[in-house]
């Protein structure tokens, strides 16, 4: 009898050396006589431990990892097949401390099911939800959508049910749902993670949201720097289509739509929703003036439910177990489970997922086990534009209000860590940097602002700044930014630049806090 071995992959599993590990490893095994079936699944996220194995044994899944295909050979000599003990044994996976912790809901295949496999998905709870919502129609997931206190993962944090509401009740005839798949943001990894490894749970969230608002047809916008997502999400749309997940009359209910993904062209500014939209229409990707907005006249001028993957991965969730289940996760306002991206100096980079209300001192070092080298000096939630953070706040706890009060953003969920090696006046001055490189330019405190900002960063830098001048007309010129911008791109810039004007004042010569 085969041996089921399970080995990722995710685009990051394979950069490790995953498929190399994999060949290797059936080949070996073929030489020692040994039958295994090597099977190809999503990842759990735990990165640090990549390329990973597990083997199916009588008591769970025991895991192996991180391994290079030199230790092929000691894993059969030890007897891994059987779970044996080995340098690199991790034991039951479901039971290390990383995972157990977790509280995963979108991410509850990670790691088990075979990305395109629509059995697995079937086996696992999917499309449950879709023909609960055909059974009971668009009005009470409306309701189920509402009591769950779903809202927007995509940084505005915005009710989904009200958005929903504004396109459901548009009197244009024609809608569409498009997803903002263009995750940008450093450190941001959630995204790419479900496209390349749960693809269906993305496709039947758009299903249900397009047939509760009335549209037909349906968009995936999907960064040109994800070509193995691009590849996964077509292969799973050409899939559900076949089974009639997706078409002129899905699963028989006489309601049609279609799905399509579109490559960007690797421009962050197509993050913000209204210049993804022209970017779509074929245009260059600018920020629209507001109102109207997107829920109204939106794509083609059309109302459009713009939502990101993981705001739509969410719905299949509470579809199948209703809106009650998913509120029950969470605090306050800000409701669910929320997946967190770790990177940087962090010992442990990977997915946490779990509920809102979890400390970020908490996820950096019971999680993130701390700085691989010395103590963590910052950390940096949110993405390029994120305010940086440092130990004195790390009780903060994690949920949209929690961050607002505190003068940061909790954005799309990524955080960067960084030790005492980071020079943040140079982040700081990147951050006018990147503004400056991906600024459409419609606007001018966005285009003209950051290149002014990081002159006046350089000057404080170097010493060559009129302290008090130099000092009043950066921080005004922060207000300008935030307060005349179109888009969040320019209007979130005074973040990092203030957060590491405030707490690190020593790394800018002529920069004195009063």
């Amino acid at each position: 009898m085969s041996v089921r071995i399970r080995i990722s992959e995710d685009s990051v599993a394979i950069a490790l050396g995953a498929d190399a590990l994999a060949t290797a490893l059936a080949q070996a095994a073929a030489q020692h006589g040994e039958s295994l079936e090597i099977i190809r699944v999503s990842s759990r996220g735990l990165y640090w431990l990549e390329p990973l194995i597990e083997v199916d044994t009588g008591q769970g899944s025991f895991g192996y990892g991180p391994l290079a295909v030199s230790d092929v050979e000691s894993l059969l000599a030890a007897g891994f097949l059987q779970g044996a003990a080995h340098p690199l044994a991790l034991g039951p996976v479901e039971s290390l401390p990383f995972l157990e912790r977790q509280q995963r809901l979108l991410f509850a295949r990670a790691g088990k099911t075979r990305p395109l496999s629509l059995d697995d998905y079937l086996a696992s709870g999917g499309y449950a939800g879709l023909k609960r919502v055909l059974a009971a129609g668009g009005d009470a997931f409306m309701a189920e959508l509402e009591a769950s206190g779903l809202r927007g993962r995509g940084g505005a944090a915005f009710p989904a049910h009200l958005k929903w509401a504004t396109v459901r009740g548009a009197a244009s005839g024609e809608r569409f749902v498009v997803c903002n798949a263009d995750e940008g943001d450093s450190g941001a990894y959630a995204d790419r993670m479900l496209m390349e490894g749960d693809p269906y749970a993305l496709i039947e969230g758009m299903t249900i949201a397009a047939l509760c608002v009335g549209a037909r047809h349906g968009y995936i916008y999907v960064r040109s720097e994800y070509p193995q997502a691009i590849a996964k999400l077509q292969a799973a749309i050409g899939h559900a289509r076949a089974a009639a997940y997706l078409g002129d009359d899905v699963l028989g209910s006489g309601q049609a739509f279609e799905l399509e993904v579109r490559q960007g062209a690797g421009a962050y500014i197509c993050g913000e929703e209204s210049a993804l939209l022209e970017s779509i229409e074929g245009k260059r990707g600018q920020v629209r003036a507001r109102p109207p907005l997107p829920a109204s006249h939106g794509l083609f001028g059309r109302p459009t439910l713009v939502h990101n993957v993981l705001s739509l991965a969410s719905i299949p969730i509470i579809a199948r177990d209703g809106g009650a289940a998913f509120y029950h996760f969470g605090r306050e306002r800000s409701r669910g489970t929320l997946p967190l991206t770790l990177g940087g100096c962090l010992q442990h980079g990977g997915l946490v997922e779990t509920a809102f209300g979890l400390s970020l001192r908490t996820l950096l070092y019971d999680f993130g086990a701390g700085a691989k080298n010395g103590e963590i000096k910052a950390v940096q939630v949110g993405g390029p534009l994120g305010a940086w953070i440092t130990a004195s706040d790390f009780d903060l706890l994690i949920d949209y209000e929690a961050f607002a009060a505190h003068g940061a953003i909790l954005g799309h969920g990524s955080v960067v860590a960084v030790d005492a090696s980071c020079d943040m006046a140079g982040m700081a001055r990147l951050a006018f940097t990147f503004c400056a490189a991906e600024s459409c330019g419609k606007c001018t405190p966005c285009r003209i602002g950051s290149v002014r900002g990081g002159e006046i960063i350089d000057r404080l830098r170097d010493g060559s700044a009129q302290h008090d001048q130099d000092v009043a007309l950066l921080l005004e010129l922060c207000d300008t930014m935030r307060d005349g911008s179109l888009c969040a791109l320019g209007g979130m810039l005074h973040y990092p630049v203030r957060s590491a004007l405030t707490l690190f004042p020593d790394a800018f010569p002529k920069w004195r806090a009063k």
